[in-house]
């Protein structure tokens, strides 16, 4: 079987959801950032006859866009050729990453030999959807006024906080407060303007809009007595806040995966080797312990102790996700989300798995730099519905 390997990528600046760019739909987003993507990584235009015989195809994740294959319009408003297929994966905040193992997946089996993939979102464009009358729910969720954002992830009731009430379950019943939460948001935004200063991203981010030349959600004089003073976002909650979950966001990142033969048929030079994926399934009900499950699945296939990976990219949807990590790889945390998550970045639901493997593999390179040796490094998430994806990725030697 083919090796996989990954040439590079970029992203957008995040937004916030009717934020900067509050009038930019998703497919013209993501249009943006992989015409950037493509001139970097391909030295061409997007339009160029060339990239026929270059790319395979386009996969990438979306979540609550309009639906269809947005993926493909998303391609043909770039103004790729329409002779190279694409495709959209939604597996809510998950289909971002399981895009580009979906992209390794048919490179490592030889039927494709350069993919690029990734994911875009608008949450500030995502249209209103409504239960159809001959819909056994029609009535009993407004008849006419039965508009909703968010899907139905698990059988019962249909609510569109059903990921919070998941997470708040999740903390009370493993104990968490809400000052180890609000820890984490502090530590993440610290990070992050800490990143930034130091322009860890510049050459990784792109201006897709006129003046929006920066991730929108950092904040850089947050502080533990303002999220003290914030109120809890359930009714009867005890635990989640506006500031221990993540802001709803815009966004696209895509990367370029290609095989060993194409590396050295076009004398390429890759930053990491894509080694292996791992999904699994928990509670619906409390999603956000996958993000671990997934990663403890992905370490026993591989036989790989905690201790051997340089870097964790959690997609840090909730704070509650950090704790878990925390108290299952209690002295790893220095090497988790270490230029900070999504409560600082934002969680553009199919871009997401896209932005924490850039962030993982520019981590990798500090930590190469550092030790002058190969690592690893593991990005997971977890997604609506209980399902949790999980990659293994690792830094080529110079």
């Amino acid at each position: 079987m083919e090796k996989v390997y990954i040439i590079g990528g970029l992203r957008s600046y995040i937004g916030v959801e009717n934020g900067m760019y509050k009038n930019v739909p998703a497919e013209l987003l993501g249009a943006q950032v992989l015409k950037h993507t493509i001139r970097r990584y391909f030295n061409c235009d997007i339009c160029s006859s060339d990239l026929e015989e270059k790319i395979d195809m386009v996969i990438a994740g979306n979540a609550v866009g309009a639906g269809g294959n947005i993926t493909r319009l998303m391609m043909l408003e770039s103004g790729m050729s329409y002779k190279i297929p694409s495709y959209t994966i939604d597996l809510q905040c998950g289909s971002g990453l399981e895009s580009i193992a979906a992209a390794a997946s048919m490179i490592k089996s030889g039927y494709a030999e350069c993919i690029v993939a990734g994911g875009f979102e608008s949450s500030s464009t995502a249209p209103r959807r409504a239960y159809n009358k001959n819909h056994i729910d029609y009535e009993k969720y407004g008849g006419e006024n039965s508009w909703y954002k968010v899907s139905k992830f698990m059988p019962g009731r249909h609510f569109e906080n059903a990921m919070l009430y998941g997470a708040e379950k999740t903390a009370i019943s493993e104990g968490i407060t809400r000052k180890e939460l609000d820890e984490w948001v502090l530590r993440s935004h610290e990070l992050a303007v800490l990143a930034r200063k130091s322009k860890v991203f510049d050459d990784l981010a792109v201006e897709v809009k006129e003046g929006c030349s920066e991730d929108e959600g950092i904040r850089e004089r947050l502080n533990k007595r303002l999220l003290d003073r914030l109120p809890y976002v359930l009714e009867n909650g005890s635990v989640l806040t506006a500031a221990n979950t993540c802001l709803t966001n815009d966004g696209a990142a895509f990367l370029i995966l290609c095989s060993e033969s194409y590396i050295r048929k076009n004398g390429l030079k890759p930053s990491a080797e894509f080694i292996d994926v791992s999904n699994v399934g928990g509670m619906p009900s409390e999603s956000p312990r996958t993000a671990i499950l997934a990663i403890e699945k992905l370490l026993l296939k591989n036989e790989l102790d905690y201790h051997n990976i340089a870097v964790y990219e959690c997609n840090e949807a909730f704070a509650v996700i950090d704790e878990l990590f925390a108290r299952k790889y209690p002295d790893v945390s220095d090497r988790y989300n270490i230029f900070g998550g999504a409560l600082a970045y934002g969680h553009p639901y199919g871009a997401s798995g896209g932005i924490i493997m850039l962030h993982a593999l520019r981590a990798l390179e500090y930590v190469h730099t550092a030790n002058n040796k190969p690592e690893y490094a593991i990005c997971s998430i977890a997604a609506a519905g209980g399902i949790g994806t999980s990659v293994l990725i690792r830094r080529t030697v110079d």
